[in-house]
């Protein structure tokens, strides 16, 4: 039997690390003018930043990805901070406050699953004219830049599996290139939709069991999975509500498989977990793809974080001779890697980081470039001491003339004042003061990832 609540297992005195500092809850959904601008807001910038992440209704969750997610936001316009925004997404999970999620989800009778069951507490992307709430058990969100809940969204029907939190938007054909992986057969499905919003290509792809695979990569001709060794293991559901361990007989590969559909061709990789790639490109018979590695991952289960921390990594797979060769770029722990969106699947200079810890109050953040046209060479914009942020997505000048010719905008937490702020910075000049800083009233706790959405999309 599936049991109908996931049992509390901490203490006052005893807080999990992702529900300490600023990594808790808030308990309020609220909307309020900013309570200062530090700097200049560039009046270019028209629009809505997002940002998604979990939030537990009940204040408690098993373990971080199973809070319900929460979308926090700023909309600034000609020069000015309008307004800050935070709203839970309402699915079947926000209804039920507590309960299991396979309970929700799972029809024991036929032995379907729902997948208007999720969180939708990772991502958001703007899409086809909407704007998709994501987490990778269930359907996207439809959300309102608002942040009023429209409801699931499965292609019109079509979408027949989970969607990853990781879609890619092809900026050559403006496709939504994602996958969807499952528990049960088939475990992996390759989706491509049209800019207008309709599933044109649903390929499976065949793999051995099923695996976490949070994040692919995409060039301008192939996709590019990642079949690592965190592998479903149900026993881990009754500890932390995280059905996932590692499996050293697993093994790590690569897949490549070209974006219209095909085979999918196979490259062994040294064993590691990937959260999230940088970006991937092709040239001369060679995918080159980067991300943040991770030595291994829950390896005694989803509460061991003793696997090391994630440095930026770079993987390179010869077509022709079906070989890889990988290295390390840099030492230093680094999450959330961003890139220019009219540079994903394309040969590209820059990418954005944040530092990476695993204290519930890092001293504070750092955000990197690296320039990969000068050997990963780093350039570090370091917040004050105590101040600290998350994923800084890159936003383009108009007119941009390159991928660091923008900003990077971020939520910070300054923990003197316990709240939250709108960090804005250049991009072309990350050790410089902030261009402007939207301090907020309320603190905005730790998240996944978001994205700015001008008014042009909106």
């Amino acid at each position: 039997m599936l049991t109908a609540r996931i049992e509390r297992r901490e203490t006052p005195e005893m807080t999990a690390l992702h529900l300490a500092g600023n990594n808790a809850p808030v308990t309020a959904e609220v909307t309020l003018e900013p309570a200062e601008v530090i700097g200049a807001v560039p009046e270019e910038l028209n629009g809505v930043y997002l940002r998604n992440g979990p939030n537990p209704r009940t204040g408690w969750s098993p373990h971080y990805f199973a809070g319900d997610g929460m979308v926090h936001a700023v909309a600034l316009d000609a020069g000015q901070a309008r307004w800050y925004r935070n709203r839970y997404v309402r699915t079947p999970l926000f209804e039920h406050p507590g309960e299991s999620r396979m309970a929700l989800a799972f029809d024991q009778a036929t032995g379907q699953v729902d997948y208007r069951v999720t969180t939708a507490n990772t991502h958001l992307v703007a899409y086809a004219g909407r704007l998709l709430a994501l987490e990778e058990g269930g359907f996207p969100y439809e959300i309102t830049p608002e942040l009023e809940t429209v409801g699931p969204y499965s292609f019109g029907g079509s979408l027949r599996t989970p969607m990853t939190a990781h879609p890619k938007v092809c900026p050559g054909t403006g496709e939504l290139v994602f996958f969807g992986y499952r528990l049960r057969p088939p475990y992996l499905t390759y989706y491509r939709a049209a800019p207008s919003g309709e599933l044109v290509q649903e390929q499976v792809v065949e793999v051995p069991r099923a695996t976490m695979m949070h994040d692919f990569a995409i060039t301008e001709n192939h996709a590019i999975f990642m079949d690592l060794p965190v592998v479903f293991d149900p026993a881990g559901i009754a500890a932390t509500g995280m059905p996932w361990r590692w499996d050293d007989g697993h093994g790590a590969r690569f897949g490549v498989m070209r974006r219209d559909g095909g085979p999918v061709r196979w490259f062994e990789v040294e064993p590691c977990y990937v959260w999230h790639t940088m970006n991937a490109s092709e040239a001369d018979g060679v995918i080159t793809v980067t991300g943040c590695r991770v030595p291994t991952l829950w390896r005694d289960g989803a509460d061991d974080i003793s696997g090391g921390l994630p440095n930026l990594h770079e993987w390179r797979l010869n077509l022709a001779t079906g070989t890889v060769a990988e290295r390390p770029l840099d030492d230093m722990p680094i999450e959330y890697p961003r890139v220019a969106d009219a540079e994903v699947g394309r040969n590209h200079r820059y990418g954005y980081v944040t530092s990476f810890s695993l204290e519930a109050e890092p001293e504070r953040s750092e955000i990197y470039k690296y320039d990969l046209a000068k050997g990963a060479a780093r350039e570090v914009h370091r917040l004050p001491d105590g101040h600290t942020c998350g994923e800084a997505v890159f936003v383009p000048r108009r007119d941009s003339s390159g991928d660091d010719d923008g900003y990077l905008m971020t939520f910070a937490h300054d923990r003197a004042r316990g709240t939250g702020y709108l960090a804005i910075l250049d991009a072309a000049d990350l050790s410089a003061r902030p261009v402007a800083e939207i301090h907020l009233p309320v603190r905005v706790p730790t998240g996944f990832h978001g994205n700015w959405v001008p008014d042009a999309l909106r």
